[in-house]
């Protein structure tokens, strides 16, 4: 099994985040990167729908039809791109298997490969001996970071995104299905940076709003000194804090960074804010992880 020590405990709740080298064998992370294969070969994204991944203000979506196809993402499988990898008619530049992001945000749910990882024996031991009583799955994603097209992720914290009252409720689980390493965009952390609250958040925006999403709050310049590096092998997972400050570099190497994360949700005595872009829905209620 896979339960936290007292020391690693004690880590997690001092820095905001753990990494745990091993999680996953080798066969475990080639057979998600298999069947992420086979979903992939059967894409079919509407050239309205192409829609850019970015977690910065300035680059929300901009049509109807992207910011709808995000939206309403929560409980299906959908195709999300890097920047520059359209022409303006929205055709392909590069081929599709280069141009993706990511693919979220209910593998979890409809993929039984990635359900039988994240409701796991080891992930539901390591989740208990972090003292979740009832946590639920909210999302999920596979995360490619191309080679030389991998974008940069900027500074920021999982509860602008999925903020719950009170906060502290919010885990993400973040497995490497291959090498993460400074040159092909690892994660980087503000040690002790959960503990100061949420500086912004990412809202529906009012029916019929062109961007499909707002901004409350203004994420504040993070100065670079503070980062920590978490290079890790092939099979780690890294625990997450909700409001941990994170980021990740671009990929400017030769070499692609996938992983597949998801984010849970601890039920008991928890509000999940009907503001966040993602909502559970009546074909999917958030499952809860120990079932």
């Amino acid at each position: 099994m896979a339960s936290l020590s007292p020391t690693q405990l004690q880590k997690f709740r001092e820095d905001g985040y753990l990494v745990l080298e091993g999680f996953l064998s080798a066969a475990e992370c080639a057979a998600l990167r298999q069947r992420v294969g086979e979903i992939m070969a059967e894409m079919d994204v509407p050239l309205h729908c192409r829609t850019v991944f970015s977690t910065q203000e300035d680059e929300q979506l901009q049509a109807q039809g992207s910011a709808d196809y995000f939206l309403s993402s929560g409980d299906k499988i959908r195709f999300f791109f890097e920047k520059g990898v359209f022409d303006q008619k929205g055709n392909f530049l590069v081929p599709p298997e280069k141009a993706i992001n990511k693919i979220g945000h209910a593998l979890h749910a409809h993929d039984p490969v990635f359900r039988r990882v994240t409701h796991s024996p080891k992930v539901q031991a390591l989740v208990r001996s972090l003292g979740l009583q009832m946590p639920v799955v909210v999302q999920s994603m596979y995360i490619f970071k191309q080679p030389h097209l991998g974008g940069e992720v900027t500074a920021h914290q999982d509860a602008s995104f999925l903020y719950t009252e009170p906060l502290g409720r919010v885990l993400g689980l973040w497995i490497a299905l291959e090498d993460a390493t400074l040159e092909n965009g690892c994660l980087w952390f503000i040690p002790g940076s959960h503990t100061g609250g949420v500086s912004r958040r990412m809202v529906r925006a009012p029916a019929g709003s062109v961007t499909g999403t707002s901004f409350l709050g203004v994420e504040p310049a993070r100065d670079d000194h503070l980062f920590v590096p978490a290079p890790v092998q092939r099979g780690a997972v890294v625990l997450i804090h909700g409001e941990v400050v994170h980021k990740s570099e671009r990929n400017l190497s030769g070499r692609s960074r996938h992983a597949y994360t998801f984010h849970l949700m601890e039920a008991s005595g928890t509000v999940w804010s009907p503001d966040n872009w993602l909502q559970p829905t009546a074909e999917l209620p958030f499952p809860s992880l120990y079932t």
